[in-house]
């Protein structure tokens, strides 16, 4: 049991570095202007021990994305009894918030990163599909935790839909202008947006 755990983290602890290298580099440079070698030689890996973890150089990008989503989700859990009307953006903004690593997206990718990442969505098909793929799976694990609170299957689904929806819109937003409001601003006034009328949220 002890030797199985201990391969799991070193291969957690590969894959971050994989995925650390590549949102490097997808920053420095552009999606598209990088190899999967590049990603290797930068994480210090072989590009045989990269595709063993992905199959492709957009793929690698997928765990640091999702650990910010499982932080968020973990934020939102912990907080306790109230207004969800109140709490979600609350959340929102302390995950969004200057300072914090990455958004909240994972330990070394600061938001400046994130802009990097995100600027390259529109323009690679493949990358866009794994940031909606992530996002999906986050919106799939918040409606878990809001009907753990109470909510009906029905509200929960649609007030997860639009939280993951405004964080998502949010850094979108920014990056395409980034001279704008910051992703905490717009993600909350998004989230204020979209939630008006929806059920749960007293």
């Amino acid at each position: 049991m002890e030797t199985s755990t201990l391969t799991e983290r070193r291969r957690a602890a590969t894959e971050r570095e994989i995925a650390a290298a590549a949102a490097a580099l997808f920053a420095e440079q552009s999606v598209a202007g990088v190899t999967a070698e590049q990603i290797a030689a930068r994480a210090g890996v072989s590009v045989r021990t990269f595709y063993r973890y992905f199959a492709r150089k957009e793929d690698a990008i997928a765990p640091i994305l999702s650990v910010g989503a499982q932080r968020w989700q973990e934020a939102f859990a912990q907080v306790g009894e109230g207004a969800l009307g109140e709490q979600i953006p609350a959340v929102i903004e302390a995950q969004l918030a200057e300072g914090q690593s990455g958004a909240g997206i994972a330990d070394g990718l600061e938001l400046d990163t994130m802009l990097g990442v995100l600027r390259g969505l529109d323009d690679d098909s493949e990358m866009r599909d794994v940031w909606l793929r992530v996002n999906d799976d986050s919106e799939r694990r918040l409606r878990a935790i809001l009907q753990e609170r109470g909510l009906a299957v029905w509200d929960a689904a649609l007030l997860a839909a639009v939280a993951t929806a405004s964080i998502r819109v949010g850094l979108e937003q920014w990056a395409a202008d980034p001279d704008g409001p910051r992703p905490a601003v717009r993600a909350v006034d998004a989230f204020r947006s979209m939630s008006q009328g929806l059920s749960g949220l007293d």
